[in-house]
């Protein structure tokens, strides 16, 4: 396979879904986890992970084997992802980083149980069919980024209010970017101001985007929610650094990177709960028995360094909403 990351841990047996089971008789469980996003920019996310399997007794090098394949925001390696995972007869599928990755595992199996984390409604689209009972061989956690596009919009304006001009970037290569236009260009009168939004689905295509940024002169801007965005985290909070453009992203990562401001859930916590599913397939639960879960911890985190750096003054009542600010 090309474009890919192999992080393999060995441990020793445990029980697994019994359907799977059969496949693995004799043999340690192993999870096969893929992801639309990169291993450096989940560091986090992965620890989260595996602390929540650890949390319900898996303990990876010890009683459990994960495989990790990373799509590094290319996401036509994710079909091939899911389809090796199958032929490996892996006891479980985590897929994460969006609809793309989930989308890709479920397409490959009906038996295999998968356990998800994608951003938009997974009713909506199409991976479950209901939140309290998944049904299938399908269940996981749903973080509801894609949702929050119109508040992202709202907190950009609170900071940046005579902005005339707002470029937001989405990616058309998710399914979910249609939904997180239509969020915008929705709430986009309400703060009466001009809002413009670019795609991009890979570096060729994000370069454009940014030279488009500049051409129209944005003076602040809106990245989607999109794994593909996080793989280019670095590059994207550096481009917005040296247009002085202030930005507005989903994850806390970005402004720890130095981006100004990020609004969204605590992506940790969702990880760690789509790892604590994992074991309780493991342990036997059916993948039909456990509920959609969302997200219950928002944040908004604040780099006030930044916020320096581009003369901006934070308005009080938005510094006192913040979970973490950054000085």
């Amino acid at each position: 396979m090309n474009r890919r990351e192999f992080i393999t841990l060995v441990g020793g047996g445990a029980a697994v879904w019994p359907v799977v089971a059969r496949a693995q008789k004799g043999a340690i469980p192993v999870i096969g986890f893929m992801s639309s996003r990169s291993s450096t920019d989940s560091e986090r996310a992965v620890k989260a992970f595996v602390k929540g399997l650890a949390d319900d007794g898996f303990t990876a090098g010890k009683n459990v084997e994960i495989k990790y394949l990373w799509a590094n925001g290319d996401y036509e390696q994710l079909e091939v992802f899911a389809k090796a995972f199958v032929s490996e007869k892996v006891a479980v599928i985590v897929a994460v980083g969006g609809v793309p990755s989930a989308e890709a595992a479920k397409q490959a199996t009906s038996i295999v149980p998968i356990v998800f984390s994608v951003g938009p409604d997974p009713v909506k689209a199409g991976l479950v069919g209901s939140f309290n009972r998944p049904e299938a061989n399908v269940t996981g956690v749903s973080l509801l980024t894609n949702a929050l596009e119109a508040k992202r919009l709202g907190l950009i304006h609170e900071l940046v209010p005579t902005a005339a001009t707002i470029a937001a970037l989405m990616n058309p290569a998710n399914p979910a970017s249609a939904q997180q236009a239509q969020e915008i260009t929705d709430a986009a009168p309400t703060i009466n101001q001009r809002v413009e939004i670019l795609g991009a689905s890979d570096g060729v295509e994000l370069a454009r985007a940014f030279a488009r940024i500049k051409q129209i002169r944005a003076n602040a801007m809106l990245v989607g929610a999109d794994p593909f965005f996080d793989t280019r985290r670095d590059e994207i909070v550096r481009f917005a650094s040296e247009q002085r453009l202030p930005a507005i992203y989903q994850f806390r990562e970005y402004a720890v990177a130095g981006g100004l401001v990020s609004y969204g859930i605590d992506l940790t916590d969702s990880y760690q709960k789509v790892g604590a599913y994992a074991a309780r397939i493991l342990n036997g639960t059916r993948p039909q028995e456990l509920p959609v879960l969302q997200p219950t911890k928002f944040e908004l985190v604040l780099n006030l360094k930044t916020a320096k750096a581009l003369g901006l003054t934070v308005p009080p009542q938005l510094l006192a909403r913040a979970e973490e600010v950054i000085e």
